[in-house]
């Protein structure tokens, strides 16, 4: 399997790409953004005008768009990959979405029997581009094998978590951690600057403990530094955090602790923050206690 298409060229899309290149493999793409196809084809990718097209190109399609939308109209949508997809080809979705929506996209596929994974990763912008992605994939088991040495261009570590819409299921799980984390160390880098406590020295002093985390190595220097160029957005955590919470209301799961995080992500976007990175979600906290966590 060498001929890879590849759907959705932005932050993370364009890295990834990337990888593939370097692994290898021969690599068709589309994306509406002029820029970021320059980006990609500048380092040896081919161009598509269209998804179908990037189908009938290719062994194995990969989509990184959005959300369950987008998804939708580039896989099953007008010049989709549908309508260029031949028995036999597998699609890997790497966007994160509803599980129940990769399940529906899922089912439209195999009616032409056309092999899908849901498959979202994390780890954002940086381990994109080092290749070090995790990822978390739903499908069938042989499937996944034929996928796999694809997904590990571009990672270092891919799991089958179960069928397909596991893999996004496993996503909001983790959405619903990283979220946690980064307003639990908002909350608590707040207090020690409030109480006049360099909240360096407070990292250093925590993270080999029990409250030590990959999340926290990730953003407190980040925060400390005032750095919040988007490694993840706000609004596309919010767009994850909307999904975990339709998901739990179906289920009838309550998260209570979640919900409270939206809150404050969402005041964020009012206060024009959605483009920052998820970890400037400590300036809300910030501005409550009237002070800034710094070196």
């Amino acid at each position: 399997m060498k001929k890879i298409g590849f759907i959705g060229l932005g932050i993370m899309g364009k890295p990834m790409c990337r990888n593939l290149l370097t692994a290898g493999y021969e690599l068709t793409v589309f994306s509406r953004t002029a820029k970021n196809v320059e980006a990609v084809t500048a380092h040896g990718a081919t161009y598509a005008p269209s998804p179908a097209e990037v189908a009938r190109a290719s062994e194995l399609v990969i989509t990184m768009v959005p959300d369950s939308p987008e998804v939708r109209a580039v896989v099953l949508g007008e010049g989709g990959v549908i309508e260029g997809a031949r028995e036999g080809l597998y699609v890997v979705d790497m966007s994160s979405i509803a599980p129940l929506a990769s399940r529906e996209i899922g089912a439209a596929l195999a009616e032409k029997g056309v092999r899908f994974l849901d498959a979202p990763v994390s780890g954002g912008e940086p381990k994109a581009v080092d290749g070090t992605l995790t990822v978390m994939a739903g499908g069938d088991a042989a499937d996944f094998e034929a996928v796999r040495p694809v997904l590990l261009a571009m990672a270092a570590s891919v799991t089958r978590v179960g069928e397909v819409g596991a893999g996004n299921v496993a996503k909001l799980a983790n959405q619903v951690v990283v979220a946690l984390n980064i307003a639990a160390m908002s909350e608590a880098f707040v207090l020690a600057a409030k109480a006049g406590v360099e909240p360096d020295l407070v990292y250093q002093a925590i993270r080999g403990g029990l409250a030590g985390s990959t999340v926290l190595d990730a953003k407190a220097p980040l925060v400390m530094d005032r750095k919040f160029e988007p490694g993840f957005r706000i609004k596309l955590h919010v767009k994850d955090l909307a999904n975990v919470l339709r998901t739990a209301n179906e289920l009838h799961v309550p998260l209570p602790f979640t919900a409270s995080v939206m809150e404050v992500m969402q005041a964020m976007l009012a206060d024009g923050c959605g483009e920052d990175d998820h970890g400037g979600i400590i300036r809300y906290f910030e501005k409550l206690a009237h002070v800034t966590v710094e070196r």
